[in-house]
């Protein structure tokens, strides 16, 4: 657990941890959830420099549902050109066709 997280915030993460180890998780799945829950609920309550994660998203949503932020990291992993002026309807079309 990270040292800038509070008393409260390690016994969320333990609670979340050993509930999906009881759901059939693996050890290393339920701290992951765990961890990305806690830091979320962080961000959401401006604990962090970051308002936003600079991650790409969930995988297991659709690219619409995406913010144009996660897009936009998701058109920089496949070396997109061009992708900070271009708006939600490019970047989609774009990853499209660079995953296909």
């Amino acid at each position: 657990m990270p040292s800038a997280w509070s008393k409260k915030d390690e016994r969320q993460y333990e609670h979340i941890k050993e509930s999906a180890k009881k759901r059939g998780k693996s050890e290393k799945r339920a701290k992951e959830i765990a961890a990305r829950t806690v830091n979320k609920t962080r961000r959401r309550s401006d604990r962090t420099p970051n308002r936003t994660t600079q991650g790409t998203g969930n995988p297991n949503t659709s690219l619409e549902e995406r913010t144009v932020d996660e897009l936009r990291q998701r058109a920089a992993q496949l070396d997109v050109q061009g992708r900070s002026r271009m708006k939600k309807s490019e970047l989609l079309r774009v990853i499209r066709r660079k995953t296909a």
